[in-house]
Formats: structure tokens, sequence, C-alpha cells
């Protein structure tokens, strides 16, 4: 396998918009990134930042604009290089009268593989994703954790050396994002895998290495550990507080990043701040509430994480993916 499992230069699309279509919105713009053979990949953003768009370019869904990209030292022009690829989509769509069994089997079919070896596979991969009493189950009784348990069977069945997976946790309980999260790590130890997702705790949980895509350009790569710290430069204190003119004072503090607010209960204003990390406002806080006769209910404050750093890149993104 080649070292670099994907490859792109100046990545672009647009889609034409309006009345005619005359007008162009652009979705993607210069994407230029490279990832490693055996990186798990995290690929975040809002919805509707670009994620998919990259996506189905790679996959060769759609076509670019402007700019190439290579996957596994092919160019995506290349239909050979899908044979190395497994994929599953944002929204996959199977027939649900089959079983999975019998679902995993067409699939296997596209692959040339004898009936002994697609048995083989099948039931490896059911026994995999921990659907190994429920092949012959009809895929209409599927839960959505199951459904999506069979498309990941799906990606990998022909073993591949690429496994791109869209949102593969949407819609998922807390319980099944879980064993999702579980097995896409396990899945990365022995091939490339990206992961285009806008849940944090996924990425930051199971990715080596991060790009965040906001309006569809790139606003932050690395490994995750390093934008974690980068992050970790603010801190968050949460105010709650009754008095005039609490939101507006404290956002003049020196060292206030951000400042965001909203009605409490009994008149009180929940006021939460943005702060450089080696600012302690809790004494101007407590002397701000003396002088101006604030009431405070509660004070507390706390390192920022990836949460913060998402949301200082991407605020605002309004674009459509």
């Amino acid at each position: 396998m080649p070292a670099l499992a994907i490859e792109t230069l100046g990545l672009t699309k647009d889609f034409p918009v309006g009345f005619w279509l005359a007008k162009k919105r652009r979705a993607l713009e210069g994407l230029s990134v490279q990832v490693e053979a055996g990186e798990i990949f995290g690929l975040l953003g809002p919805n509707g930042a670009g994620k998919s768009t990259a996506i189905k370019l790679l996959m060769g869904l759609i076509f670019p604009t402007a700019g190439t990209a290579r996957i596994l030292g092919r160019p995506i022009s290349d239909v050979r290089m899908h044979g190395d690829i497994g994929f599953l989509p944002e929204q996959p769509y199977f027939y649900d009268y089959l079983t999975a069994a019998e679902l995993l089997d067409y699939f296997a079919r596209f692959h040339d593989l004898t009936s002994a070896d697609r048995r083989e596979r099948i039931a490896n991969m059911l026994k995999k994703v921990g659907l190994d009493g429920a092949g012959k189950i009809q895929l209409r009784k599927y839960s959505k954790g199951m459904l999506q348990r069979v498309g990941l069977a799906q990606a990998i069945l022909h073993r591949p050396d690429l496994l791109v997976l869209d949102e593969p946790t949407e819609g998922l309980d807390p319980n099944q994002r879980v064993e999702i999260r579980r097995l896409i790590g396990a899945l990365g130890r022995d091939r490339t895998v990206i992961l285009s997702t806008h849940v944090l705790s996924e990425v930051q949980h199971t990715c080596s290495r991060l790009l965040i895509i906001s309006r569809g350009k790139i606003v932050a790569d690395g490994p995750v550990d390093r934008l974690i710290q980068q992050a970790e430069g603010a801190i968050e204190i949460a105010v709650e507080a009754a008095g005039a003119g609490v939101a507006e004072a404290l956002g003049q503090l020196p060292g206030v990043r951000r400042v965001e607010s909203g009605r409490a209960a009994d008149g009180r204003v929940a006021v939460t701040l943005t702060a450089d990390g080696g600012t302690d406002l809790r004494p101007e806080i407590f002397g701000l509430a003396k002088a101006r006769g604030w009431t405070l209910y509660e004070l507390h404050a706390e390192r920022a994480g990836l949460e913060e750093l998402f949301h200082q890149l991407t605020q605002g993104d309004a674009s459509a993916a």
C-alpha cells in the first residue's frame, strides 16, 4: 500500500444554484491534504461545512470543478481504485426484504469471490460487527444501530485498504454510538480510516489526526492531542447572577474572548465567559459583584477543550454540503 492513502491538491467544487441554475455556490474550496496510510483520520465540521462534498468527490460520486486527488496512489478518475475502498455513506439504503447474510452475499459477488469464500467472509463479517446471531433476520426488522453495523460489514467485506465512513453514528443512541466507536477503533488497526462527522466526541476518542472544515475551507489540521492542547489555552467561566448589566460588564474584563448570556430563573442572568488560559477572573468578578450590588448564585471555571476550539473556528458556518 502507498505511503499516502489520500492526497488532494486544490480540490474545489461549485454547484449551480438559482433561477436557470445560472449562479454558482462554492461548497468546497482548495482542499489540499495528505492522509498517511494507517491513520484514523477525522473530517470534522458543522452540518453543511463541506464534509460530505469532499467525501463524494473522493468516491467519484460527483466530479471536481478544479483540483486533483489521488487515492492509494491512483487518480480518482481510475475506477480500479474502488476495489480497494470500503464506503459507508451518510444515509445508506439497503433492500430491507433481504436478510443481512443475503445482502452481504449480494455485495460479495461484486468481488468475484467463490461461493465458499463468500460464506466464510459473510460469517466472519457478521461476527466482527456483532451480528453473528442475526444474519437470517430481514433488514426491515433491524434497529438503526444494527443497520449501521450491516453497513460497516459490507464496507469491510472485501478487506479494503481504505475505509471511508460518512456520519456512521448519525441517529444512534449513546450506547450505540459507543459500540460503533469501538468497532471503528478496531477496524483502524489494520487499515486507513476516514471518519467524517460533526460529533466531537467521536473524533476525540477515535481519531489520531483531525481536519476541521468550515464554509468549505480548512481551518485546522493536525494531531488530535495537539489541537486539544491548543484549545486548552482558554478557560470557560460560568456566572449566574442577578443585577443590571451583568453580561456587558463581564465582557469588558481583560482577557475575555467571548461572552454568551441568557436568562435564568427568577430574573437571574446566566453568563459564560471564554478567557485566556492564564487569566483568573474570579477576583475581578467578585469585585464587580460587590461594587454593583449583584447577587452571585454560581461561579465556576474549567479548562476549555476541543469543543471550544471547534466553536471558535466554525461559528457562523451556514454553507451547504
